[in-house]
């Protein structure tokens, strides 16, 4: 096995993508956040003081998908055709999806991961003045399509 992630030192480097064709990509991940039945009656009500939570949090996951070259360190600099935030509120947890897409060189799995991620950390930044005891968890890649080794989809 080759290991694309290192130079002939050992050493970390971003892998050069230059020579890969360029394709439609998508990628779907979904995660969960727990909370009190209470701190759901909240943001359903729109009682928080910081404002309108899931509309926030869409914002936030949607620039988590933008900066994830900047804050994970071997991954490229994408232009992202699009990202999209979907929320499913339920008794005692909102669940999270994020779609991204882009055309070219790299898959965009760690983009809708950031998302997905963002997106519970900035409910959690939100809520948690009411509800210290949420739990963030169950990130995870749903789909994805394009590339070399084409379509995945996660069976649950």
């Amino acid at each position: 096995m080759e290991f694309t992630h290192f130079n002939e030192y050992g050493k970390a480097k971003m892998v050069d993508v230059s020579e890969k064709n360029e394709t439609k990509r998508v990628a779907i991940a979904k995660g969960s956040i727990k909370m009190k039945p209470e701190t759901i009656q909240m943001i359903k009500d729109n009682k928080m003081k910081k404002g309108d939570v899931l509309s926030v949090a869409q914002i936030g996951g949607i620039t988590g998908a933008k900066k994830t070259w900047d804050i994970i360190p071997m991954c490229h600099n994408i232009f992202l055709t699009g990202s999209d935030i979907k929320f499913t509120v339920l008794e005692n947890e909102i669940e999270v999806e994020a779609t991204v897409s882009t055309v070219g060189k790299t898959g965009v799995e760690m983009e809708a991961l950031t998302a997905v991620s963002t997106a519970m950390l900035t409910i959690y930044d939100m809520c948690k003045a009411v509800d210290k005891d949420m739990v963030i968890g169950n990130i995870r890649v749903m789909k994805k399509i394009g590339g070399k080794s084409g379509e995945y989809n996660r069976h649950e």
